[in-house]
């Protein structure tokens, strides 16, 4: 969360897009910024469970692919509403999908489900697999940039993960044109994150705040 945060505040100076694939190192359960935190406990037995930066609902983190993406202010992604930010998004994935040959839908409408628990209805636009969510993701728009949280939890165990993060970066070249290159997170950047761990994601007590 302190990366993506931190990401969040420094796109800008780095004036394109960065994507960050990663996993988790254990089971746990991320939630929304302004979900209350016993609300939270109460509907999952994940432990622990971190408060994002962004919105949305309750995600669990036990096999699912983990991303963010970054953009900068003077970006066009920028200034999209949400409901096109979410559309454009998830039709990136789709064809990331379609490249490793899964056929994927995007919801048409809204499904609710059980309040705050993100996996267990969809929102328009979400990424369905035989009717089913499997991605679904949560933003927050500052002066700084945009951030986007994501979650895939794929349906099948023993999915391909290198080659749906390989089948991503196509995609975006298929889409759009992007030209990718390594992102190596400068000193600065890195003492933003460390910075943001001690005042924030480090604190059993940010985490339970609501």
């Amino acid at each position: 969360m302190a990366w993506d945060e931190a990401l969040l505040s420094f796109v800008s100076r780095v004036g394109r897009p960065v994507l960050r694939l990663y996993a988790w190192t254990q089971p746990a359960a991320s939630f929304g910024y302004f979900q209350h935190y016993e609300a939270v406990a109460a509907a999952t037995p994940l432990r622990p469970l971190l408060r994002r930066p962004t919105g949305g609902g309750l995600v669990p983190h036990v096999a699912d692919w983990t991303y963010a993406l970054a953009i900068p202010t003077v970006h066009p992604w920028y200034r999209l509403r949400a409901e096109d930010s979410y559309l454009r998004l998830h039709t990136w994935l789709q064809t990331a999908f379609r490249d490793v040959g899964v056929a994927t839908d995007l919801a048409p409408e809204a499904k609710r489900a059980q309040p705050g628990c993100c996996f267990e209805g969809y929102e328009r636009h979400d990424l369905l697999w035989h009717g089913r969510k499997i991605a679904g993701a949560a933003q927050r728009r500052s002066r700084s940039g945009l951030l986007i949280q994501g979650s895939i939890q794929p349906p099948v165990a023993g999915w391909d993960r290198p080659a749906f993060h390989r089948a991503l970066l196509h995609a975006a070249q298929l889409l759009w044109g992007v030209q990718w290159a390594v992102f190596e997170p400068p000193s600065e950047l890195q003492t933003l994150r460390e910075e943001l761990l001690r005042a924030k994601y480090e604190r059993p007590e940010y985490h339970r705040r609501r």
